[in-house]
Order: C-alpha cells, then sequence, then structure tokens
C-alpha cells in the first residue's frame, strides 16, 4: 500500500506546525516559479507531512500575488498525496460565528487575475471540479473538530473572491442570496489545480468575521481579523495533529477516483503537443506523461 504524505496549506495566521518531528524547511525548486515559501517536513502520529504557509512566513504574499501553480506543485514534487487546506473567511450566515469552522464541500470562483491552470495552449487537458472536496478528507476534518471540541458545520459553499479589497455590501449580499456559506480570497484556484495534479484536498474554512452584510460587521478592519485569526490559528494548529492519525500512514484512495482524473482529460493531438510545456507538466502530470 501507498503511505499517507499530508500536504498542510497554512492561511492567513497559520504560518508554523509546532510539534513535527524531524522537521526541517526545505526549498523546492518548481519550473512554474517560485512557491510562496520553503516547505517544512516532519513526521506525526507516524504520518508524513508537508506543510506550506501560502503567503509566505511574515504574510508577504497578496492573495493574488501567491503563484498558486508552484505551490501546489511543488507538494507533488515533494510527495505529497493528500492536501489539506486552511483558509481563513468571513461569514454569510448568522449561525457561522466568528471562531466556527467550516468543512466546505462547494466553491463559487470569482477570481480573475491569476493563472487557474497547469494545462493551457500546446497541451489542454480538462478535469471535472463537479465535487472538489474529498470526502475522506472532509470525514477527517469534522470528526477532528469534535475531537477538539471547536464549533464547526459540516457543507457549505466557499466564494472565492479576487481581494484584496472586502467586499461592497452590494456584492455581500448577492452572495448571500446565492446560498454561499463563507467568502474568501485563496481557495481558488487552488483546489482546481490540486484537482488537475490529482490531489485529494479537503478545506477548512476558519470564520473570522462576519461579512459586510451584517450590520455589526459592516466597516471589517484588519485589526478585528487578526484578533480572531489568533485563536482560530491554534486551534487550526491542534486540528492538523488530529487529522494526520486519523488519516493514518497507510493511505486509502479517494473515494472520488481523484487520482486518476488525468487519464481521460488530455485532449491535445500528441503531434500537436508544446514539448516545452509537457516539460513543465512532469511532477503534476508525471504519472500519465510516462505512459506516452
Amino acid at each position: 500500500m501507498t503511505n499517507t504524505i499530508l500536504g498542510i496549506i497554512g492561511g492567513s495566521g497559520v504560518y508554523d506546525i509546532p510539534g513535527l518531528e524531524n522537521r526541517h524547511w526545505e526549498r523546492v525548486a518548481s519550473p512554474w516559479g517560485e512557491p510562496s515559501d520553503e516547505l517544512l517536513f516532519g513526521r506525526f502520529a507516524g504520518v508524513d507531512l508537508v506543510f506550506l504557509p501560502r503567503h509566505g512566513r511574515g504574510h508577504i504574499q497578496s492573495p493574488t500575488s501567491i503563484n498558486y501553480r508552484a505551490n501546489i506543485d511543488a507538494l507533488k514534487r515533494a510527495g505529497v498525496t493528500d492536501v489539506i487546506s486552511i483558509s481563513a473567511c468571513g461569514s454569510f450566515r448568522e449561525e457561522l460565528a466568528p471562531g466556527t469552522f467550516v468543512v466546505v464541500d462547494q466553491f463559487i470562483d470569482r477570481t480573475f487575475a491569476r493563472e487557474k491552470s497547469f494545462f493551457g495552449p500546446g497541451f489542454v487537458a480538462h478535469v471535472s471540479m463537479a465535487h472538489p472536496i474529498c470526502p475522506k478528507i472532509a470525514d477527517a476534518l469534522e470528526l477532528a473538530c469534535k475531537d477538539e471540541d471547536i464549533p464547526h458545520a459540516r457543507g457549505g459553499t466557499y466564494l472565492a473572491m479576487e481581494g484584496p479589497q472586502f467586499s461592497t455590501l452590494a456584492e455581500s449580499n448577492l452572495y448571500r442570496a446565492w446560498g454561499c456559506a463563507v467568502i474568501g480570497m485563496t481557495a481558488m484556484p487552488e483546489a482546481k489545480l490540486a484537482r488537475e495534479a490529482e490531489l485529494p484536498y479537503g478545506l477548512l474554512a476558519m470564520v473570522t468575521d462576519y461579512d459586510c452584510w451584517h450590520p455589526d460587521h459592516d466597516h471589517v478592519t484588519v485589526d478585528q481579523v487578526i484578533k480572531v485569526l489568533g485563536d482560530n490559528a491554534e486551534k487550526a494548529r491542534r486540528l492538523v495533529m488530529r487529522v494526520a492519525p486519523k488519516l493514518g500512514p497507510q493511505r486509502s484512495p479517494s473515494p472520488l477516483g481523484v487520482e486518476h482524473v488525468l487519464d481521460t482529460a488530455f485532449i491535445t493531438a500528441p503531434e500537436k503537443r508544446v514539448p516545452a510545456l509537457f516539460a513543465k507538466l512532469d511532477a503534476v502530470a508525471g504519472r500519465v506523461l510516462k505512459k506516452i
């Protein structure tokens, strides 16, 4: 059987994972550019972990400047088999109060200034995003929240906005009318790229505030967000330690078959494929490209 190598992408406030055995930071080069930071390698409860701070230590990358392709590619090159993403977010629902964790199951992507695919002119591929979250990972996240007695909700749609500004009131009311649960700036295109890299993906959204639809939160400030972030970040680090043993050292496949989505994704004729792009896909799509 395959061993689990759990990739953790830390969001705002989560820049390190203490308590790992044999921990060390290591730079992983990517043909897609520079990842947000070095990767932290370690082990906990017999499970290998690879941690990447999405914004870089010190929070130097904005939601738009993050090199999402390099981040996912670097995790794939590091041998990661499954990805858990941690993301700060605003809430569209009264019952999802600040401090609540949401195990997201769907997305609406409203970002527009980011590279969203590893594939493109010269090598086109299409993967399904109907069910973007792996149930195996979502189950583990939900159980970990229960173990840590963290207020949480299972299921909900994450609205990904471009940022870095917060929503207008009209936008906030629109997204509520769409039935969204939370809003954030970083889960897209991250989830799409993880799917292209055949990596099962789960997202834990940490509510820091109500979005501006709420009469008491119509002027969200960074200071307010950071205050809640500190408490959320500590909970998130404890939760990661709970999730690792639930997924276990011996890996089980995704119920969605994510590990094989590229088998039927390529559409560009072999004689028309661009060698330079083909070469850059060695980690993301290497399993399939070796057969071509």
